[in-house]
């Protein structure tokens, strides 16, 4: 009829195309979308679905654990998604990767994910709600690396290990030591001079968590870590087995470099920076031993400085 092609928003072609507004929305549209995820991350794939169930009957398990003084905990847990990253990064030993379902990428989960992959490390996706009981509502950003719990080694093994190889036993105690970045840089040292093993005790102590592995960069797998139930009456049991237990003390009796017993088999006790050496530990051992610092400009070492300079004395002595 005439005059109908005068009417308001009427169509007068069939061409499609881009229209005034569109944004690049076509254009962007064929654009690429990164390597395709692996199947456990992909959304329907049966794969996924597996990796679903089995989060949800981590977590359930992992919620229901009992919580509290005396109990104990047979996994650890990293949050966020640069921990998780750098976690990953360092080689610290992980039996699954929690992503959250419908998680917006970027760089670090991207690199999560593909760290996670390369090295075999299951990727289980969970719903928000799963990841923030399991983390008891920490910020976890939609990733969590779960960590297997250390195997403690028993304190008679690491002077047992020295003998097998016909060495003296040359071994780390640390009484008081709370920081677990200490007790990764001593087995760090141990690592590079030649000692048998660390000592930590059973409470009130650092353990062997992700920033102790991290901080030891990746030493912690060939060097053992022992849990005494009893610090004094370990080195006790030491003693009695013929090793001499030097304590470090900045009112020792001795300067490092007048203690003849590094040559042969012996327990290196370092404390705490703040509070040293205990009273029972400092009575047990055979000696009590400073490093001479002659700068002046600091009154004490950390336990992992501290423990590195008497390990690298200990090792000249033995070459």
């Amino acid at each position: 009829m005439a005059g109908n092609s005068q009417r308001r928003n009427r169509r007068t072609s069939n061409k499609k195309g881009a229209t005034v507004g569109s944004g690049g929305q076509r254009r962007r549209g064929l654009e690429g979308k990164g390597p395709t995820p692996p199947a456990e991350a992909r959304k329907g794939h049966k794969k996924n679905r597996v990796a679903n169930a089995a989060a949800k009957r981590a977590v359930s398990s992992q919620s229901r654990r009992p919580s509290g003084r005396g109990s104990k905990s047979t996994s650890e847990l990293v949050v966020g998604r640069n921990p998780v990253v750098e976690a990953l990064r360092a080689d610290i030993p992980a039996t699954a990767v929690y992503v959250q379902q419908f998680i917006e990428n970027d760089d670090r989960v991207r690199e999560a994910l593909r760290l996670a992959t390369d090295r075999g490390v299951p990727l289980l996706e969970a719903p928000r709600p799963e990841l923030d009981r399991l983390t008891a509502g920490l910020n976890h950003q939609g990733l969590v690396l779960q960590i297997p719990p250390y195997e403690y080694a028993h304190p008679d093994d690491l002077a047992a290990a020295a003998h097998d190889a016909g060495e003296d036993p040359l071994i780390v105690a640390l009484d008081g030591v709370t920081d677990p970045r200490n007790l990764g840089a001593v087995v760090r040292s141990v690592a590079a001079f030649g000692g048998h093993g660390v000592v930590v005790p059973e409470r009130r102590a650092a353990g062997m968590t992700a920033g102790a592995w991290k901080t030891s960069a990746g030493t912690a797998a060939r060097v053992s870590v022992a849990r005494a139930t009893n610090l004094t009456r370990t080195l006790e049991s030491y003693q009695k087995a013929g090793l001499t237990v030097v304590g470090l003390a900045a009112d020792g009796d001795l300067e490092l470099h007048e203690v003849d017993a590094l040559s042969g088999p012996v327990v290196i006790v370092a404390g705490s920076e703040g509070k040293g050496l205990s009273r029972l530990v400092s009575e047990t051992c055979d000696l009590l031993v400073r490093i001479p610092m002659p700068g002046g400009a600091a009154e004490s070492l950390n336990a992992g400085v501290a423990a590195g300079v008497v390990l690298y004395e200990a090792s000249r002595r033995r070459a």
